[in-house]
């Protein structure tokens, strides 16, 4: 199977690298992407949406012969459920990492400030500590040396969905800092960003027991949970 890899914000196609090798080992073809706008710290960014992400990941999975299993990390499964919505037809899962697919009518992110039309990675003292569970001080400073801006209107624009569709597709939220108990809560007390997940026909949440970024902090850990929800490799 394919299996398309959207990063979320501030990194690019290589946060997948310690993930990818385990399911190209188990026959399946890997695609992690970079989307428009993470190119280099240098790209010009400012005029880059959601759409245009959205569209670059559409266009991947168009090139991929057989079904596709879609991850999205953070920000990214918001991207993830756009391309959804553009190819139902494609799509075998929607695995969220860390992330949820992100209702029509709503921005991906909010609270992020943009300055020159982007984002860039706070500081890390910024974040609550669960967010960085299993990353230490080296691992810290990796990420932060590989961040890249994001567009500022990336995160600002509002998502379109239009194919009712897409609440047949299975999907998997993975939660690392917060518990699928979490989630579930968030979702009976009518929070916005997850009620998408409420009309979905086949959708579970999975434990995984690390920080944010588990690409990071728990490679083989999240590899292992993508490989359990791919056919065997035929």
């Amino acid at each position: 199977m394919d299996v398309v890899l959207i990063p979320g914000l501030w990194l690019d196609a290589s946060s997948w690298d310690a993930v990818v090798p385990a399911i190209e080992a188990a026959g399946h073809r890997a695609h992690p992407l970079t989307l428009p706008g993470l190119g280099s710290v240098d790209d010009d960014r400012s005029g880059v949406t959601l759409r245009d992400q959205v569209d670059a990941v559409v266009a991947a999975i168009d090139r991929c012969a057989d079904a596709v299993m879609l991850v999205g990390h953070s920000a990214g499964a918001g991207v993830a459920w756009a391309a959804v919505d553009a190819r139902v037809d494609r799509i075998a899962r929607l695995v969220a990492v860390g992330g949820f697919p992100t209702p029509h009518g709503l921005p991906l992110v909010e609270g992020l400030p943009v300055h020159h039309g982007e984002v860039t990675l706070p500081d890390f003292d910024e974040f609550d500590p669960s967010e960085l569970a299993g990353l230490d001080a080296g691992a810290l400073a990796s990420f932060r040396a590989r961040a890249i801006p994001s567009p500022g209107c990336v995160v600002s624009d509002l998502q379109r969905l239009s194919d009712d569709r897409r609440y047949g597709v299975p999907v998997t939220v993975v939660c690392p800092e917060f518990s699928p108990d979490d989630l579930r809560r968030w979702i009976e007390s009518g929070a916005e960003p997850v009620q998408e997940l409420a009309r979905l026909r086949d959708v579970e949440y999975v434990d995984l027991d690390t920080g944010h970024w588990p690409q990071f902090s728990a490679p083989d850990a999240l590899a292992d949970l993508l490989l359990d929800r791919l056919p065997a490799a035929g």
